[in-house]
C-alpha cells in the first residue's frame, strides 16, 4: 500500500472527522478510500452508459425488455446472495 499526504483546510478536516465518526469508519484513510472507490465506480458506470448509448440494439427497448433486464438483475443478485 502507498501512503499519500493530503493538505486540507481546517473546515474540511473537521468535516472529514465528523464523517469518519458518524458513518462508522475506523480511520480517515478508510473514509478517503471509500470516496475514491465510489468515484471510480461512478466513472466506470458513466463510461458504460455512454458506450451503451452508442450501441446498436436489435430489439425495441419497451416494457418487456426492461422486465427481462430486471429478471437478469434479480437472478444475479440471488446468485451473489447464495454464495
Amino acid at each position: 500500500m502507498v501512503t499519500m499526504n493530503v493538505s486540507l483546510p481546517d473546515s474540511l478536516r473537521q468535516f472529514v472527522d465528523e464523517q469518519v465518526s458518524e458513518r462508522g469508519f475506523g480511520t480517515t484513510s478508510e473514509y478517503v478510500r471509500e470516496l475514491i472507490r465510489y468515484d471510480r465506480d461512478r466513472s466506470l458506470l458513466r463510461e458504460r452508459i455512454l458506450a451503451s448509448a452508442d450501441a446498436d440494439y436489435s430489439e425495441p427497448m419497451d416494457g418487456a425488455y426492461f422486465e427481462r433486464l430486471r429478471g437478469v438483475i434479480r437472478a444475479a443478485s440471488d446468485d451473489t446472495a447464495a454464495r
